[in-house]
């Protein structure tokens, strides 16, 4: 690549895209778009001066198709057809191109160490990469919404809310207790799971990032750290390895 190439890195997901704009290595700017504001990105690439553009896409071909339309020559990420930063150690052909994308940058923050990235998001993902850079798995569970509307849909009368602010470990109402079972419940499956990590790997770095890692409080210690646009940066390292 170019020294002071622009990259267009575009993440589109269920509900909005993702623009990660990246010159000489760094994210320089971060936009969300609804889909219906295309246009808008549009104009942006033509502004850019029609940057580089690489496309990950969680959407159907049809509407991958008109997203990519509207840029000249991108490329469309495809796993099987690109070459990987790190290796991939997983029995399942559906590992998610997120999953994929965070463990690459981590490791490429934190080289030779064994690193595991926690996304807390609609699930919550753990995802383990050892320090030869080898992809191993995690684990998937339920996140913040999805637990309140399992307790909604499944039960006659709890009711469906939708809370994210710290509360006590003890709720003294419904609504407060489904509060607190879901907020207090996920912070420490999480603590346990890092504890359990930290007792079986050593020299152990922890990334955190998701749009609900705002919502829980951690202690920021020497080997966590703290990252929102993890995909981003992994998209943009699958493309710096491709690019011709």
């Amino acid at each position: 690549m170019k020294q002071n190439q622009i990259v267009f890195i575009l993440d589109a997901g269920n509900t909005s895209l993702k623009l990660g704009v990246f010159q000489d290595d760094s994210l320089i700017k971060m936009i969300r778009f609804d889909y219906s504001e295309l246009s808008n990105l549009e104009n942006l690439y033509k502004e850019y001066d029609k940057p580089a553009v690489f496309i990950s896409s969680v959407l159907n071909n049809k509407e991958t198709t008109l997203i990519s339309s509207r840029f000249d020559n991108p490329l469309v990420f495809e796993r099987n057809n690109f070459k990987l930063p790190i290796e991939i150690n997983y029995q399942s052909p559906t590992l998610g191109v997120d999953r994929i994308c965070n463990a690459i940058a981590a490791y490429n923050e934190e080289k030779d160490k064994n690193i595991v990235v926690i996304d807390i998001g609609t699930c919550i993902k753990f995802d383990f990469v050892n320090k030869l850079g080898v992809y191993q798995g995690g684990s998937i569970s339920p996140g913040i919404n999805l637990r309140y509307k399992s307790m909604n849909d499944y039960t006659g009368n709890l009711p469906l809310i939708n809370e994210t602010n710290p509360i006590s470990i003890i709720g003294n109402s419904t609504i407060d207790s489904l509060h607190s079972g879901v907020i207090n419940g996920i912070k420490s499956e999480i603590q346990g799971f890092m504890s359990q990590y930290e007792a079986l790997f050593g020299n152990l770095t922890f990334f955190m990032t998701g749009g609900d890692a705002k919502y829980f409080d951690f202690p920021l210690k020497n080997n966590i750290f703290v990252d929102e646009n993890l995909t981003l940066k992994g998209l943009y390292l699958i493309h710096k390895l491709n690019a011709k």
